[in-house]
């Protein structure tokens, strides 16, 4: 095993915090390979006259970091 790189991010979803959380990883996973786990560090949610409009997850990825030549 080598060296193990963190990344924190925030999905966006206007569905859940699940979705949100499925977002982060979707978008990172675009460019960054060999992510090995996901950690949820934190939701939150955005509030508009009385109805949840927007769900929040910030999670936290880790990668291992590919070794030079």
């Amino acid at each position: 095993m080598g060296v193990i790189n963190t990344i924190d991010l925030e999905g966006v979803s206007s569905e859940s915090w699940g979705d949100a959380a499925r977002e982060a990883l979707r978008e990172a996973a675009r460019t960054i390979r060999h992510i090995q786990k996901m950690d949820v560090v934190d939701t939150a949610c955005t509030i508009k006259e009385n109805d949840i409009i927007e769900y929040r997850t910030q999670v936290r990825l880790y990668f291992e970091v590919e070794p030079t030549a």
